[in-house]
């Protein structure tokens, strides 16, 4: 489990965290494939003949080769520099570009050439514009629903704190199936992991979600190894049940350069099935947990999984 607050020696997590501490090394199960093969060649030429950004090769995702050899990529929309400061992301901070209006055309012209059964789009966070891009995620909804109407569609969003009112509704009314926002930590961790954000207005937006559309099905992340405890893991878990979330994931924490908020410690893959009964035990509807779960891997099975499990639970009332 993470890391144990009773022992004397962990009880400054800060100086465990600082950038200039050595970084540890990578466990055996810490194991990614290779980027090669026709599969994820394909992947790439489609993506840079429309001009794509995806969090894939912007976040330094672990499971890029295998994702991309099956034709799964998570779209990045809206330019790929963001205006917040995570100390966890790879993704560039500064200022970004003005929207491109032809990004989501394109977006979903490479759904549809990459015949995906279910896609993935997440964005950088746009403090700079009013509406913090909501209209631009659901301008790219509808553009997929178009182009690929068979297309299931989960969206990882941004907590939309800064936004004018309105936002989180723009999004919701253009229906994705599936409306992801990452935790990603405990709250004690926030002003050092996500400055920017605020734990609980993104609870809150999880929640409101739910009130707006209930069919919409939620899902949130979370990333151990960061300093957490393991009561502080639990009690997120009991936070997102309560703002009715359906899906949890739980994956290691990857530290992408010597830079970012360096790894407390490396959860072993018994400590990650311990996890994943508790989470079962909360009542969520579906759970992923294991050192390079993210977000987006496997989501297109998860979200078939998700489907029957509702339908499972609904049959029991």
């Amino acid at each position: 489990m993470p890391r144990d607050l009773s022992n004397p020696s962990e009880r400054h997590p800060e100086k465990a965290r600082r950038s200039d501490t050595p970084r540890l090394p990578k466990p055996d199960w810490i194991r990614v494939k290779a980027r090669a093969g026709e599969g994820y060649k394909r992947t790439l030429d489609i993506v840079r003949e429309h001009k794509l950004t995806t969090v894939c090769e912007e976040a330094g995702c672990p499971n890029l080769g295998e994702c991309w050899n099956q034709g799964h990529a998570t779209m990045m929309i809206m330019g790929e520099i963001c205006t917040r400061g995570c100390t966890f992301c790879n993704v560039a901070t500064g200022r970004p570009d003005a929207l491109d209006v032809f990004e989501p055309g394109r977006v979903a012209d490479a759904v549809a050439k990459l015949g995906l059964s279910h896609v993935v789009i997440t964005s950088v966070d746009r403090d700079d514009l009013e509406d913090g891009g909501a209209a631009h995620f659901a301008q790219t909804i509808r553009a997929i629903r178009h182009r690929a109407p068979g297309t299931t569609i989960e969206i990882l969003t941004p907590d939309f704190l800064k936004c004018a009112p309105g936002a989180l509704e723009t999004v919701v009314a253009a229906k994705p199936d599936v409306f992801n926002h990452n935790l990603e930590t405990v709250p004690r961790l926030y002003p050092e992991v996500r400055p920017g954000a605020r734990y609980f207005h993104s609870l809150r937006l999880l929640q409101r979600v739910k009130d707006l559309d209930p069919q919409i099905f939620t899902k949130s992340g979370l990333m151990v190894g960061l300093g957490e405890s393991a009561a502080e893991v639990r009690q997120v878990m009991d936070d997102m049940r309560a703002a009715d979330v359906d899906f949890l994931t739980i994956g290691q924490y990857l530290q992408p350069t010597p830079k970012h908020h360096a790894v407390d410690r490396f959860v072993t893959p018994e400590e990650f099935s311990s996890l994943d009964k508790v989470a079962w035990g909360k009542g969520f509807l579906m759970v992923s947990a294991s050192p390079l779960t993210r977000s987006s891997h496997h989501a297109g099975a998860d979200f078939e999984r998700l489907r029957a499990a509702r339908e499972q639970r609904l049959a029991r009332l």
